[in-house]
């Protein structure tokens, strides 16, 4: 149920006082027992409204004594005065007289503030494949540019009849003939890549640091490093260190067998 408001239940109040004062015939008894009352009320408390006196006497009395104190019938008349009078209008009344008032209703979604969190995440499609599709396109462009004004440096036809010694494959291959040299060619062809790249692709579910610093990094970047560091070893080996026959040599007495 609605509380009703202090003000609006003196009001009431007061105006049950006087119509039961009109009743009994003491209709001159009232004004003259306000003029006491209006005498004792302080000079300063003219600016307090008088519901608000009110309000605090009865809070004063229920902390005191545990009562609720009602003020009487001419003390309530003559508070009455400096009460400002209701707008005109029709007024809803309740049960027993009293006067309701129906507050202003506010929705609950219209006072949320409701923001979107920054993120520093993108969609892979268009921002990422947008930017390295133009820079393909770019690279492109560059590479056919260049090679209609610089020949590649083409050796002569292969001869069938003759094996060149010793026989290399591209550099970018030399890492995998140098494995060739040293282990079986199931263990050099299938088994070492094969265990080498499948590390690769559990290494960034193994390390599920978010961070993008270096120093934060550090079991990604070993691992990385320790690859391309074998890789680097074995293609340099068997670019600059292997001669005719393949076998193990040193450029600096016997020189260099190696052509790209």
């Amino acid at each position: 149920m609605t509380e009703i408001p202090e003000h609006l239940r003196k009001r009431a109040e007061e105006a049950r006082a006087k119509a039961e004062a009109k009743k009994a015939g003491g209709g001159d008894a009232a004004p003259a027992a306000e003029a006491p009352a209006a005498a004792a009320a302080p000079a300063g408390d003219s600016r307090i409204p008088a519901h608000l006196l009110e309000r605090s006497r009865a809070a004063k009395d229920r902390q005191s004594g545990g009562g609720v104190a009602t003020a009487p019938a001419p003390v309530a008349a003559a508070a009455g005065a400096a009460v400002p009078a209701a707008p005109a209008g029709p007024v809803g009344t309740g049960p027993g007289g009293h006067t309701q008032r129906l507050l202003t209703v506010v929705k609950s979604g219209s006072i949320q503030d409701v923001k979107a969190k920054p993120t520093d995440k993108v969609h892979t499609w268009p921002h990422l494949l947008a930017i390295e599709f133009v820079a393909a396109l770019a690279m492109l462009t560059f590479i056919f540019i260049f090679s209609i004004f610089v020949n590649a440096p083409l050796l002569e036809l292969a001869n069938l009849n003759q094996t060149p010694n010793p026989s290399k494959a591209p550099w970018y291959f030399l890492g995998l003939q140098e494995l060739l040299t040293m282990f079986h060619p199931m263990v050099a062809g299938v088994t070492i890549p094969g265990m080498g790249i499948f590390l690769l692709i559990l290494a960034p579910y193994i390390d599920k640091n978010p961070s993008n610093k270096p120093e934060d990094r550090k079991f990604a970047i070993s691992l990385m490093t320790v690859h391309l560091m074998f890789w680097a070893v074995l293609t340099i080996i068997g670019s600059f260190f292997r001669g005719p026959g393949f076998n193990f040599v040193f450029p600096w007495n016997d020189g260099l067998f190696f052509e790209l």
